[in-house]
């Protein structure tokens, strides 16, 4: 796990980091209310701005994420007594039947291989009530996003309440076919602390992301541009068929 989400100190200030008003959750949130969805797995909720927002609007909300530090950020937020927490991963669910799931911040990036990917989709499969939806986010590999992962694109100098001056920044540290190695660096001024957080992300293709859906049950019902990260991103929007 990185460091980042389970680094109770850095999962402190992901928010602020992140930007807590993320532009891409309105348009998630618009297409859960275009669906007609009532109730709504996050899969890989972190900190739980999504989770939060979809239970203020009426939903009944279940978030889920490995990182227990993330959750308890998460815990701490207005509202967040509205939303059941679950501390793991979409393998080992309890028994839901929800109308959405969503996978938001490029969350299908982080499983490395074939195996747990589909691993993941199957237990989303099982969570959703029939005729329930996917939603999730990948990035066009295409574009390379990663050649922008650096220090001098990446920088911010943040002053976090509490804590003080943050200055943080991303360095690319190995491209090795589908996968990407970085490195996130955080130093704290107050105390003079460097953390640093270290991740591997896998990029997908759009037939490699189209393929796994269908093999794990669902009917793919539709694919779309990314509407705050145009031409950088997809959104698969993925049925669980009636039976």
């Amino acid at each position: 796990m990185d460091a980042l989400f389970g680094e109770p100190r850095l999962a402190a200030i992901y928010d602020l980091v992140e930007g807590e008003r993320r532009g891409d959750l309105d348009h998630y949130l618009a297409m859960a209310a275009g669906l007609g969805a009532r109730s709504l797995l996050d899969v890989g909720c972190g900190t739980g701005i999504l989770a939060c927002r979809a239970a203020g609007q009426g939903m009944d909300v279940t978030g889920v994420d490995p990182a227990a530090a993330s959750l308890d950020v998460a815990r701490a937020k207005p509202g967040a007594e509205r939303v059941r927490w679950l501390h793991g991963d979409a393998t080992g669910l309890p028994d839901l039947q929800v109308d959405l799931a969503t996978m938001t911040a490029n969350v299908a990036h982080v499983f490395l291989t074939d195996e747990d990917w589909s691993a993941t989709l199957r237990g989303v499969h099982a969570a959703l009530r029939p005729g329930g939806h996917l939603v999730l986010e990948v990035r066009d590999p295409a574009r390379q996003a990663w050649l922008r992962w650096t220090r001098e694109n990446t920088y911010q100098s943040l002053d976090a309440p509490g804590i003080g001056e943050v200055e943080t920044w991303w360095d690319v540290t190995e491209v090795d076919g589908a996968l990407v190695s970085y490195r996130r660096t955080y130093v704290f001024a107050a105390d003079g602390t460097t953390l640093t957080s270290d991740s591997t992300r896998r990029s997908w293709s759009r037939t490699e992301i189209e393929g796994s859906l269908r093999s794990a049950g669902y009917a793919l019902a539709d694919v779309r541009d990314a509407p705050d990260r145009p031409g950088w991103e997809w959104v698969f929007i993925a049925r669980k068929p009636v039976q």
